[in-house]
């Protein structure tokens, strides 16, 4: 038995472990769901612990439907949506029975927001209007745990998590964000510190969005800055799959994976993790483990620098509306490198995800997701280039393929491309539902 006098290093270290817990919008989407996000916590607070919470359910996309309201001005539109809003979030508050002042000033603060149109600018107001989403969420997640005997200190990530103003998909500036969280964690003699995913703010003091799906990566960012030992996504899943199970069945468990292999699934597109997650962590050889929030003693999966075994089953990875496009030159003198420069300098003016290229001697194509910005790309390169496109599109990954599971995968499709590497296959096909 440790004796408490004999052993206060031990005791010091204990204080000072870290862990870092991520809940997503699911998790979290009601006041059961919060309740076992209480219990989960509950069950771990021998360790300072950062939360990390996402907005409630489909939160983020009624906020992106507020700001398409406010961004074309139709106020009534977006107040109709706001009330939607603040009804469902009131709603959990009542039968959380917490006070609803908290969640009420934030509330307020949006609609102000909504009533004044100020900001001409569209990423600046999507992030001023959707970052919203976490604090009503955190708010009521510590209020709630507050009033169950969870003492915990909320943190306001627009203020902690400093990043450069490229607004929706900001990046974080590392040193003075750790100068800010630790000192933030050092005042306090709490153990539990609830935080924001997803957001953060500039030097003005204006708050950013990391990208959608982004608070993966406030859990690893976070764990890097504060030297986690862990970070655990909670989802609704039991852990990662080899395809996701409500696309394909049956589906198969992965219980380890190695940092290459998350980022290969990452980028291709599966949904377990956003694809900046991965570095944070790499960095400073941190696991990141994907556990189901409604079994929390389930062994779900870990990815971690070092596996026991390689996966050893195919995995599979769906991407819906997806837009190809092919560019080609219009004097037929088209010089590859020069072409791949211009072609990803307009993608990134635009802000455009790419998940394929391709090309020949006369083209170069390019799978993006829909988006936006879309069609000015197509003008601007159409400006240089005879430039063509197929919308409504699917983008099948194949990771480990053999040629029985290729042959099967092509039948009844309609294929526009294809793309195979020894062990991957890519497929561009129309989506016919």
């Amino acid at each position: 038995m440790w004796n408490y006098k004999s052993n206060s290093t031990f005791f010091d270290l204990l204080h000072t472990y870290m862990q870092v817990f991520k809940f997503g919008g699911a998790s979290v989407k009601d006041a059961d769901g919060i309740k076992n996000l209480a219990h989960i916590v509950s069950q771990n607070l021998n360790e300072r612990l950062v939360v990390v919470v996402s907005a409630m359910g489909k939160t983020t996309n009624l906020l992106e439907q507020i700001h398409a309201a406010y961004f074309n001005k139709n106020i009534s539109e977006a107040l109709s949506l706001w009330q939607t809003l603040a009804d469902s979030h009131l709603k959990v508050v009542e039968q959380l029975e917490i006070n609803s002042q908290p969640v009420e000033h934030y509330l307020t603060a949006l609609r102000n927001y909504i009533v004044n149109i100020n900001e001409s600018d569209f990423d600046t107001a999507y992030d001023a209007i959707v970052s919203h989403g976490e604090l009503l969420s955190t708010t009521i997640v510590s209020t709630y745990l507050n009033r169950v005997g969870i003492s915990n200190l909320w943190l306001d990530m627009t203020k902690l998590l400093l990043t450069d103003s490229n607004h929706r998909e900001a990046n974080v500036i590392f040193q003075p964000s750790a100068n800010n969280l630790n000192k933030a964690l050092q005042q306090s003699d709490i153990n539990l510190f609830v935080v924001q995913g997803f957001i953060g703010g500039n030097e003005k003091g204006n708050p950013t969005t990391l990208g959608r799906e982004g608070s993966d990566y406030t859990a690893a960012v976070v764990a890097n800055l504060l030297d986690a030992q862990s970070v655990t996504i909670w989802k609704d899943v039991d852990g990662i799959m080899n395809a996701d199970p409500k696309l394909f069945s049956p589906v198969i468990h992965i219980p380890e994976l190695s940092y290459n292999d998350a980022v290969e699934l990452a980028y291709s597109g599966a949904q377990i993790i956003h694809p900046k997650t991965i570095r944070p962590i790499e960095n400073k050889d941190i696991p990141l483990y994907v556990k189901p929030f409604a079994n929390p003693d389930a062994k779900g999966s870990v990815i971690k620098s070092k596996i026991s075994k390689p996966i050893s089953v195919p995995v599979y990875i769906l991407r819906k509306n997806q837009v190809l496009v092919t560019i080609r030159p219009k004097d037929f003198s088209f010089v590859l490198e020069p072409s791949l420069a211009y072609l990803f300098k307009v993608v990134d003016a635009n802000k455009l995800k790419v998940s394929l290229i391709q090309s020949s001697a006369v083209t170069i194509s390019i799978c993006v997701d829909n988006s936006r910005n879309l069609l000015e790309a197509l003008e601007e390169l159409s400006m240089l280039y005879n430039v063509t496109y197929n919308d409504n599109l699917c983008l099948l990954t194949i990771r480990g393929t053999t040629l029985s599971i290729i042959q099967e995968v092509e039948q009844g499709k309609n294929v526009l491309l294809k793309q195979t590497t020894r062990r991957t296959l890519k497929l561009v096909y129309r989506n016919v539902e």
